[in-house]
């Protein structure tokens, strides 16, 4: 297993300051780093545990950027919603729990530890691997797409309250099983690469943003201030919605890798459902309509209305998603 060598745990164990955390879990982890949970594990170089791990993002004494990766998860899930929550929480793993020591931070992370030199990736003396570092979001593509449905998970009422269901276009059901999209071919007015600040930074509640300790503010790829609007959308629908729902709903019948379909508390007795595929990511909540983008279109969201076929669509992946324990 990558990072293991003895000096860099000893240099990150002696003297950690310990920045931020995030969970590495099936139903929850960083998804700037892949599609599912074994994808993101992957990037880390880490055997995708049933039972996940904790990332503890820091400093050791010399500025150098360490991420120790734990497998005590309850611990790391503990921090998180204390600083959700706006409280202190000493963040401070057993060593008896770190799996490897890893150079590098896998994501932005927008503090530094106070009283050491500025955060730097560590020498190659100190690791036996290249140091990590966080996707580049900086152009339209799979990491800002998977950023920009974060997004709008987090700020679902804010992007919902833009959308006049009576301006749906109707759409039939296709031949490709697409089911009808109603206004799958409306489309969010997000020009690549403008991003905004949205206060969800790892340690509070956004593990996929510029991670912050516990309240940090986060670079996300669909700005807050958007705007979803119709287009001039046919009766058959945007193609790239069609592909993106009949694939959807090949994973009812074939259960795709972990982590590719969530679910996670939503207000009243709804859920909220995060798919991904290749090339795409769906939010959706399981009383209301869907939002997916394509990486083929660069900062564009593509509302898809409920219709006939839509809920039991999202019906059937809420009950096979993998949610939080």
């Amino acid at each position: 297993m990558a990072g293991t060598d003895e000096n860099a745990v000893a240099a990150a164990d002696d003297a950690l300051y310990v920045l931020t955390a995030v969970l590495l879990t099936p139903a929850k982890f960083p998804s700037v780093l892949g599609d599912d949970y074994p994808e993101a594990c992957a990037a880390l170089g880490l055997p995708p545990l049933a039972d996940g791990y904790g990332l503890v993002l820091g400093q050791d004494g010399d500025g150098a950027r360490w991420t120790v990766v734990v497998d005590d998860v309850s611990l790391v899930a503990v921090a998180v919603a204390s600083w959700d929550c706006g409280m202190e929480y000493d963040l401070s793993p057993d060593e008896r729990t770190v799996v490897a020591a890893l150079p590098g931070w896998p994501l932005a992370v927008a503090v530094a530890a106070p009283g050491v030199p500025a955060p730097h990736d560590p020498g190659p003396e100190s690791a036996d691997q290249p140091a990590l570092c966080p996707p580049d979001t900086t152009v339209w593509g799979p990491a800002q797409r998977r950023l920009g449905a974060d997004e709008i998970a987090m700020q679902w009422a804010q992007w919902r309250e833009q959308i006049d269901d009576a301006e749906f276009p109707t759409a039939s059901d296709g031949p490709d099983g697409g089911g009808s999209t109603e206004g799958g071919s409306r489309q969010g007015d997000v020009p690549p690469g403008d991003r905004s600040r949205t206060g969800a930074g790892s340690a509070a509640g956004g593990p996929d943003a510029e991670a912050s300790s516990g309240g940090g503010t986060g670079d996300a790829a669909v700005p807050a201030g958007g705007t979803a609007r119709a287009d001039d959308g046919t009766t058959s629908g945007h193609g790239g919605v069609r592909r993106v729902l009949a694939e959807a709903r090949s994973y009812v019948d074939t259960p795709p890798p972990l982590g590719r379909v969530r679910s996670s508390f939503a207000p009243g007795e709804a859920r909220t459902l995060r798919a991904d595929g290749p090339g795409w990511s769906l939010v959706a909540r399981t009383d209301d309509i869907a939002f997916i983008l394509l990486d083929e279109e660069p900062g564009e969201v593509l509302p898809v209305g409920r219709g006939p076929a839509l809920p039991g669509l999202l019906e059937a992946l809420d009950k096979m998603a993998v949610r939080p324990s």
